[in-house]
């Protein structure tokens, strides 16, 4: 984990909001949970960015941006050439398609 203020103000202290603490009778620490991993700078009350985070986001981002795989096909139905996705189902008429997995 590597926690910096979102408001860049420098602050090395952060808050954990969701957090159980476990006290024994005499009101003494005796655990905690973290429920969500939600931070805040200690210093300003900003919240916090965990940077450790940055490329799990910036991989999960470029799968999204990444162009699904296209088949170009003939739609039995309306019969017009069309390019389809993972959908396959014609963008022309709505038919479903399938597709024949040929072995050479």
């Amino acid at each position: 984990m590597l926690l910096v203020c979102s408001n860049r103000c420098g602050g090395e202290i952060f808050r954990s909001l969701n957090v159980e603490v476990e006290i024994d009778a005499a009101g003494n620490y005796q655990d905690h949970h973290i429920l969500q991993p939600i931070y805040v700078c200690a210093g300003c009350g900003s919240p916090a960015v965990d940077l450790s985070e940055v490329p799990n986001a910036i991989a999960e981002e470029r799968a999204e941006d990444e162009p699904a795989d296209t088949v170009d096909v003939l739609c039995p139905v309306c019969e017009t050439p069309v390019t389809v996705g993972p959908d396959l189902e014609c963008p022309n008429c709505g038919a479903e398609l399938e597709l024949e997995v040929r072995e050479h």
